[in-house]
């Protein structure tokens, strides 16, 4: 495997299939986890959108990944912009749920010396229910960027081929080269597990 490693970093365009999963990953986790954001403080806000929009949520979240992809493939096609939007779905989710449940949980104190204050609504949710949130926040986007990673490859391997290391993993299988599949192996999850180690520093470097 080191030698087919080799061969493929020299020869077979390695690091540009290295260098398109990660920026997939990162720019489907970035738009989700911003609208997840968006959606759980709302969500969290507003007593009449919670009763609303929450069971409908629930039910939707338990809907396996994959399911969307029919729907996504209908939408967006099967090439870059599906993969990204596949992405999004699947850091959206633990966003919400844990941005909700943060900003639902804020301590009723502060708020109530936030009215006195008379802080205006924007100032209530910036100063007082987004910090109060934080730690459930950073859980979800913790979570979030795994999924995010998860169904990065996921994309590639049920949409187009395009470069990536899904699209190494199915040319191997389609070669019959267990080495390439052993080696994409390999790198995702040596890149899963760099994503997971700087998210856990990040997100104690923010709470500490």
């Amino acid at each position: 495997m080191a030698q087919t490693a080799v061969d493929q970093l020299i020869n077979q365009g390695l690091l540009a299939n290295l260098a398109a999963s990660p920026a997939r990953d990162m720019i489907g986790f970035a738009l989700g986890t911003l609208l997840g954001l968006v959606i759980g403080t709302a969500l969290g806000l507003s007593r009449a959108a919670d009763w609303l929009f929450m069971p409908s949520f629930n039910g939707l979240r338990q809907i396996a990944i994959p399911a969307w992809i029919p729907l996504i493939s209908v939408w967006f096609g099967v090439g870059e912009t599906a993969k990204v939007v596949f992405i999004l779905i699947a850091a959206l989710i633990p966003v919400v749920l844990n941005t909700h449940e943060g900003v639902r949980g804020a301590s009723a104190p502060l708020i109530e010396v936030g009215r006195m204050l008379t802080l205006t609504r924007w100032q209530m949710i910036t100063r007082l229910y987004l910090p109060s949130a934080l730690p459930s926040i950073a859980t979800g986007a913790h979570l979030a960027l795994i999924y995010a990673w998860v169904a990065s490859i996921g994309s590639e391997y049920f949409m187009t081929v395009g470069p990536g290391i899904g699209g190494l993993i199915i040319a191997g299988r389609e070669r019959f080269r267990m080495d390439l599949v052993m080696l994409g192996i390999v790198i995702l999850g040596l890149v899963g597990f760099l994503i997971n180690h700087g998210a856990s520093l990040i997100e104690a470097r923010l709470l500490r």
